[in-house]
Parts: structure tokens; C-alpha cells; sequence
């Protein structure tokens, strides 16, 4: 035999040799899934929800019109920062300012009055103690001289006292008891007199209660032709100008309001919070809030109000009042107040926040894409044919529980993948806290995603991380 034939039936047969051993492999490796896997880890982990909105004040105040007129005097500016109590802008005022005048003049009319009414009470008053005084004077008198009287007529009757003088005794008597009756006239007509100017007081008391309540009425119609700050903040928003007419109480015009104010004293972040997040979002949780116009720029905050209403996501509207469907993606609004804020805050700028609404200190811990659900029945294994045909009839109750789904994952072991029900805690962003079902340094399937959704329990494996290496 020549030596090519030779090499050439050689050759033939490490190739049908190689064919075998191939197959022979293939065949031993049927039903063995390639898996990509890694460990059971313990660390630390921060679960966070994630939201975006926009940053705004405590709260806006609209400053509208509170008088009709032509606006004569704006002193601000937007974007200047205000303190409560400033004017901000001045209405033309000449009538109510001429009204307010008037009203003083009369308020000083009638205080004069008023004073000149006390004036004379108070003379009344002194009059009134002079006659008093006069009574009594001429009371004590009187009964002096009708002491004197009284003895005069003792002696008279007893001849010892010529007639004469007793007639000057007795007359000098009913004289000084005439001039009582006088005094004592003088003290009623006083009195009277008195009860008088004390009425005047009192009218011109109330003349004067009437002109101040006048007054502070004509005084606060003058006061509503001026806009004042009511609380510190910043003018975001001024529509009119110097010469525009302005008119209180028409809603949504813009020519009832004379500016907006911003209450900077709490700068917060608005967010909508998607309603899957919303149930872990609590009062006080802090946050990390970056705003899209000060890149490379972290602010701190924390959570200080959570809506109850959904908000439809395409509209804004909350859902009751929505005529949407009600399968379509609904938010919830959470407020934020930031800490620190800068001086350079604007409102209405885009931020994006992100609430740590929880944290463990060395957690066991799985990537989020090992997990994967099974129907407890998927995971027994199959009765034998015979048993099979034996279980005819169908146990509902057996029948649900085999449809229960169960929440695990896929433990390496052995060269096999067994399915283990696991019960999870919080969730990172790429791992999820692991409470029972697993151990630390435990080898998983995370890999690949179709893998995962179709591995059998107690299948044979292949693990293959090639593709989980880091490029360099």
C-alpha cells in the first residue's frame, strides 16, 4: 500500500474518531444550561426612591388691587427682596386722601368741643363745691344766731331785755335763715348745672368716638390704595405698569393683581412620586437633591409633606377628577424642604431628588435580577405515570396550592440549580436585602435573563462568567 493512501486512511480516521468523541460529548451535556452566577454578599445598603420635580417657595402670594384707579408708583422690581410691611406700590389716591383730611378736620372739631365741654364740667364741679361751702358757712351761722335768738327771748320773756333788741335779734335770725335758703338754691341750680355740661360731655364724647371710627374708616380706604409686603420674600412676578388700571376682585384677570410674591423663608422641592414608590416615602426622611442649573451640586433635605390624592401623570389632575382611564400612570406629590438652600435658587427651576427611605448596616444582599418566581407545583416533582392516571379526579384545594407563587432563587449545588424561596427586605439600586432563604457566600444564578425565567429547578448547570468580567 502506497504511503499517501496510508496517510490519507489515517487522517479518515482521527476525523471519525474526533466526530465521536464530539458526539459522544454532546450527548453527555444534553440538558445542561449554561448559567452565569455569583455570590451571596453581605453589605451595607441604602434603599432610595427616585423622583423628579421642580423647586419652589413655601408658597406664592398674588398682591391684587384692593381699589380701582391708575397705577401711579411702582418702588420694586422683580427679583428684589422685600421685608414685610414695605410699600410696594402706590394707586392714585386723591380722593380717599382728601376724604381722610376732612374727617381729621372734624375729629379736631370735635375733640375741641369735647375739651371745652370737660372744661366747663370741671367748672361745674368747682361751682358746685363753692356752694357747697357757702351752705354750710351759712348753715353754721344760722344756728349761731339762733342760739343768740334762742337766749334773746328767754330774756325777753323774763323783761330782762329791752324790746328793742330783741326785735334785731329776731330779724338778724330770719335774715341769716333767708340767705340759707339763698345758698342752698345756688348749690341745686349748680348741680343742675353740672347734670348739663356733663350731658354736653358725653354728646361730645361721642361726636368725637364717631369721628375716629369715620376717620379709621376713610383712613383704610386710603391704606388699600397702597400695596404693602405682607411677610419678607421676593417679587417673582410683576404685571403691571406705571399708568395701568387696576380692578379689585375680578378672578383670573390679570388686572386684579399688582404683583406675586415669594415667601423664600422655606425653599422646597415639589416632586411626583410614582405610586409604586410612594407607600415607603415617610415624614423626616432625608434626601439628596440635585437642581439641573447647578451641576456637580448636592443639596440636603427632607421630607416635610406627602399628598393623599393621585395625580393622573399626563395631566396633573387628580384622579377623582380625572376623565382619563383609570389604568393610566398616576403620581402622588411629596414636598421637600431643602436644608441649606443657595442664594442663587430660583423658582421653577428642574430638580431631581432622591429619598433614603432606608438603610441596613451588613445586609445579605442578591443582585435584583436573581430573583425570579415559580409556581409551587412546578417546583414537585412529577408523579409517575401510574399515580398520575390514579389522581383522576382533581383536588381544588391541592390545585391552588399548586398554583401559589413563590418568590426565590437558584442555589448552585453540585452542578445543580436548586430552587430556594427567599424572603426579601428592603431594595438598593442594583441589590435587594435578602431576610431568609439564603447564606451569605451562597453561589446564585443571576444570569442570563432569559435563563432565569426558564431554569428548572435541580436542572443541570454550567456556569460561564466569561461575560461578567470587566473589560480592560
Amino acid at each position: 500500500m502506497k504511503t499517501q493512501t496510508k496517510v490519507l486512511i489515517l487522517l479518515v480516521a482521527l476525523a471519525v474518531a474526533g466526530v465521536g468523541i464530539y458526539a459522544s460529548t454532546v450527548y453527555a451535556r444534553r440538558g445542561v444550561v449554561t448559567v452565569q452566577t455569583a455570590r451571596v454578599a453581605r453589605q451595607d445598603l441604602i434603599s432610595q426612591v427616585t423622583a423628579s420635580g421642580e423647586i419652589k417657595p413655601k408658597e406664592y402670594i398674588n398682591i391684587g388691587a384692593s381699589a380701582m384707579g391708575q397705577i401711579a408708583e411702582v418702588l420694586v422690581k422683580e427679583g428684589d427682596r422685600v421685608h414685610a410691611g414695605q410699600l410696594l406700590a402706590r394707586i392714585e389716591d386723591v380722593q380717599p386722601a382728601a376724604d381722610v383730611q376732612a374727617q381729621q378736620a372734624a375729629l379736631s372739631s370735635a375733640e375741641a368741643d369735647s375739651s371745652a365741654a370737660e372744661a366747663s364740667l370741671q367748672a361745674a364741679t368747682e361751682n358746685i363745691r363753692t356752694s357747697q361751702a357757702d351752705v354750710d358757712k351759712n348753715k353754721a351761722d344760722l344756728a349761731r344766731m339762733k342760739s343768740d335768738f334762742d337766749r334773746a327771748e328767754s330774756l325777753y320773756k323774763d323783761q330782762l331785755m329791752a324790746g328793742q333788741d330783741y326785735e334785731l335779734k329776731k330779724a338778724t335770725y330770719e335774715a341769716q335763715a333767708a340767705v340759707v335758703r339763698q345758698s342752698e338754691a345756688r348749690l341745686v341750680q349748680a348741680r343742675a348745672q353740672r347734670e348739663q355740661t356733663a350731658a354736653q360731655l358725653s354728646s361730645a364724647q361721642r361726636r368725637v368716638t364717631q369721628a375716629r371710627a369715620t376717620l379709621a374708616r376713610f383712613t383704610d380706604v386710603l391704606h388699600k390704595y397702597n400695596a404693602y409686603a405682607p411677610r419678607d420674600g421676593v417679587i417673582t412676578d410683576l404685571p403691571v405698569r406705571v399708568g395701568e388700571t387696576v380692578v379689585p376682585g375680578i378672578q383670573n384677570s390679570s388686572a386684579s393683581t399688582i404683583m406675586t410674591l415669594a415667601d423664600t423663608s422655606l425653599i422646597t422641592a415639589e416632586l411626583r412620586v410614582d405610586e409604586a414608590d410612594i407607600v415607603n416615602v415617610k415624614l423626616n426622611q432625608v434626601a439628596d437633591i440635585t437642581i439641573d442649573a447647578m451641576p456637580n451640586r448636592t443639596f440636603k433635605g427632607h421630607v416635610t409633606e406627602i399628598g393623599n390624592t393621585a395625580l393622573v401623570r399626563s395631566t396633573g389632575l387628580a384622579a377623582s377628577q380625572s376623565t382619563v382611564s383609570s389604568q393610566e400612570a398616576k403620581d402622588f406629590k411629596v414636598v421637600l424642604v431643602l436644608d441649606n438652600p443657595p442664594a442663587e435658587v430660583r423658582p421653577g427651576l428642574s430638580c431631581t431628588a432622591k429619598i433614603t427611605t432606608a438603610t441596613r448596616q451588613n445586609a445579605v444582599t442578591i443582585p435584583i435580577q436573581a430573583l425570579t418566581v415559580r409556581q409551587r407545583g412546578d417546583l414537585e416533582k412529577k408523579p409517575e405515570k401510574g399515580a398520575a392516571q390514579a389522581a383522576a379526579v382533581i383536588d381544588p384545594a391541592a390545585e391552588k396550592l399548586r398554583k401559589e407563587e413563590l418568590q426565590g432563587v437558584f442555589v448552585l449545588n453540585k452542578g445543580k440549580a436548586e430552587f430556594h424561596k427567599v424572603e426579601t427586605g428592603i431594595t438598593g439600586a442594583t441589590d435587594i436585602e435578602v431576610i431568609s432563604g439564603v447564606n451569605a457566600n451562597d453561589e446564585i444564578v443571576i444570569g442570563s435573563y432569559q435563563v432565569i425565567r426558564t431554569l428548572r429547578n435541580e436542572a443541570d448547570v454550567k456556569v460561564d462568567n466569561r461575560t461578567l468580567q470587566p473589560k480592560t
